[in-house]
Formats: structure tokens, C-alpha cells, sequence
């Protein structure tokens, strides 16, 4: 993975230097940032592939940073989180964030994190290409795999790649009711762990771009205590 350059930010020296060894020791090139806005000047100026972004950071915080890098840039984001920091977690999340894991955290399971949300972003143009790639079309919502363009009644809405999957997979399974496991593991394509937060977010957020009205939303349905699912 020596072709992939990984951008840890965090006011922390020491988790700095300690994500450092352990990215650097599974052969991936690190960029460190003690701020937000440290880390946008490293994205502008080198190609980074993944950002593993603090919250709470002096000049700016994760939050901004966050906000700030989704507009230009679709590269996975995994917020570190301190314990009690979680309404941060879901505004992240909400901003753009992909994913997040918490401190203290085990590094492997960091790792892992890592590598999966890194095969994700680095095969996202090559979703599924051995399928045909037609239009899917639901009662005036339209989701286009070749262009990953979704359209609601003409206009065009703009999702998250991770939201873009979430959409896909439900539509492609009209009125199939998929669980939150279900969902985080066929999109995330990793063992479901304390990850309900993260789906959760994810609806809500699709549910906001695609539905007129996002508590009676009319495409993307809850089945209360089974999951979700997208009605033909």
C-alpha cells in the first residue's frame, strides 16, 4: 500500500507520531496536521487518499475541516472521536465524514478501518462494472450507476459516494428490507461493530436530499425493529 497516502490530523503529537508507525509499518505514506486548517493547506498541495480527522483542534476543528474538504474532495474521512464527543460524531457524519472510531482505540481495528474504507474509495469507478449499469427508476427517483447521478423528479441531488451505495443497493432491491447489519456490511464490506450510528446518519442524510417531506418520507421506508427498505 506504498502508493497510498494516508493525512492524520490531530492536535495530539503523540497519537500523531503513534498513527504514524503503524501506517508507515503496513507501507503507506503518512502527512501529519495538527489542525484543520493545516490539513486542507496538505490536501490542496499533495494527492491524498484518506483522512483520519480529530474533532476538537485549535484554528480549526474536524468539524469545519470536514465540511470544507467534502467540498472539493470525495476521499474517504474517518473521524477519531474522545469518549462523550458523541453528538460531534453525527454532526461529522453528517457534514461528510465516512466513518469514525473512537478513543482510545485499538490500532488494528484502526488498521482495518483504514484498509477497508481505502478499497472502497480506490474501486468506487469500478462499482460492480460486471453488471449491466442501467437506470434504476422509482416513481420519479432516479439513480444513474454509469454517472453515479441521482435525480429527484427532474433535479438533481447530490450524494456522499457512501450515500450513493446505501441508495444503490436499496433500489436495485425494491422493497427488500435490509437490517442496519445488512446495510453497513454490504456497503461497508466489513463485520458489522457498534456501527448503528453511522447507517443511522447515513438515511437520515439521503432521506434529506431525496424526500419533499423526510419524516413521511415516500421512497426510503423504515420497517419498525427490521430495517430499511426502498418501495416500488
Amino acid at each position: 500500500m506504498s502508493e497510498y497516502n494516508i493525512l492524520v490530523v490531530d492536535d495530539d503529537k503523540e497519537i500523531r507520531n503513534a498513527l504514524k508507525i503503524y501506517l508507515s509499518n503496513e507501507g503507506m505514506n503518512v502527512f501529519l496536521a495538527s489542525d484543520g486548517k493545516e490539513s486542507l493547506e496538505i490536501i490542496e498541495a499533495n494527492e491524498i487518499h484518506l483522512v483520519l480527522m480529530d474533532i476538537m483542534m485549535p484554528k480549526m476543528d474536524g468539524i469545519q475541516a470536514t465540511l470544507e474538504i467534502r467540498q472539493k474532495k470525495d476521499i474517504p474521512i474517518i473521524i477519531l472521536s474522545a469518549k462523550g464527543q458523541d453528538k460531534d460524531v453525527i454532526l461529522g457524519l453528517n457534514v461528510g465524514a465516512d466513518d469514525y472510531i473512537s478513543k482510545p482505540f485499538n490500532f488494528l481495528e484502526l488498521i482495518a478501518r483504514v484498509k477497508s474504507n481505502l478499497r472502497r474509495y480506490l474501486k468506487y469507478d469500478n462499482y460492480q462494472k460486471d453488471k449491466e449499469e442501467l437506470e434504476i427508476e422509482i416513481r420519479g427517483l432516479i439513480l444513474n450507476p454509469k454517472t453515479s447521478e441521482v435525480f429527484v423528479n427532474g433535479n438533481q441531488v447530490h450524494l456522499t459516494p457512501i450515500e450513493f451505495k446505501i441508495l444503490r443497493l436499496l433500489m436495485e432491491n425494491k422493497n427488500i428490507t435490509f437490517s442496519i447489519q445488512e446495510i453497513y456490511e454490504k456497503v461497508w464490506k466489513e463485520p458489522f461493530y457498534n456501527s448503528e450510528n453511522t447507517v443511522a446518519v447515513h438515511i437520515r442524510r439521503i432521506r434529506e436530499k431525496i424526500e419533499i417531506n423526510p419524516k413521511e418520507p415516500m421512497y426510503l421506508k423504515v420497517v419498525w425493529g427490521v430495517g430499511y427498505k426502498i418501495e416500488k
